[in-house]
């Protein structure tokens, strides 16, 4: 019989990837914060990383077609700088103040997406922006595992279909995962515990990231 702190991880993946898998994003910012509640932060973040790698995996062989290739690789690429600056965040920053970052992302990204509607509309990628995008996306990465935030807003900006959102996300989270599973190795972060959890939950996750319609999104 499972432990209650397995249970609840668990649980956690198994609905954070569903959302994932449905609307392109948004695993992260429900399973970091939800996990760290059981286990260490430093646990929770690559652990999402890694779910995050497998439910890309799926969603990129679905979707391919509807990628925008050139997106997806500048932001990949103006993300490598970011990452390294998440990364020390994490390691270096005290525990109490991550976590307090954290809440604070989660409730502001919660109100921007309740209330805000972006009255600039890209028409083709601007320079700035995506590097803006992709930088503050892999500050995210590096710290929770979390890159989701800034490309919403860029989405949003670019007026993206649904399928092309999802699927650009997408393009873009495998790379940018696989990389930032990277740092945390280096960092020492890929512990056996995160692996251990992973293992346990990837059953649930592929189920729920097949089970997810590859045709909606938000």
């Amino acid at each position: 019989m499972p432990d209650p702190t397995t249970i609840h991880v668990l649980l956690v993946i198994f609905i954070a990837t569903l959302i994932r898998s449905t609307f392109g994003f948004g695993e992260a910012l429900v399973a970091v914060p939800l996990l760290a509640l059981r286990i260490p932060i430093t646990v929770a973040a690559p652990l999402a990383v890694l779910v995050s790698v497998t439910v890309a995996g799926i969603v990129v062989i679905q979707d391919w077609r509807q990628i925008q290739i050139r997106t997806a690789a500048g932001l990949v690429i103006s993300s490598l700088f970011g990452i390294p600056l998440g990364l020390l965040l994490l390691t270096r920053v005290n525990s109490h103040i991550v976590k307090l970052i954290l809440g604070l992302i989660v409730a502001g990204f919660s109100i921007y997406s309740l209330t805000f509607k972006p009255k600039l509309h890209l028409e083709k990628d601007h320079p700035i922006w995506l590097l803006a995008a992709g930088f503050c996306s892999g500050i995210l990465g590096g710290a929770y595992g979390m890159n989701g935030p800034p490309l919403v807003v860029y989405g949003a900006m670019r007026r993206w279909s649904a399928q092309n959102f999802r699927a650009t996300l997408q393009g873009y989270f495998l790379p940018a995962s696989v990389i930032g599973m990277g740092g945390y190795w280096l960092a020492g972060l890929w512990t056996s515990a995160v692996t251990h959890y992973y293992l346990l939950s990837l059953p649930i996750a592929l189920l729920a990231a097949c089970g997810a319609s590859p045709d909606t999104s938000a």
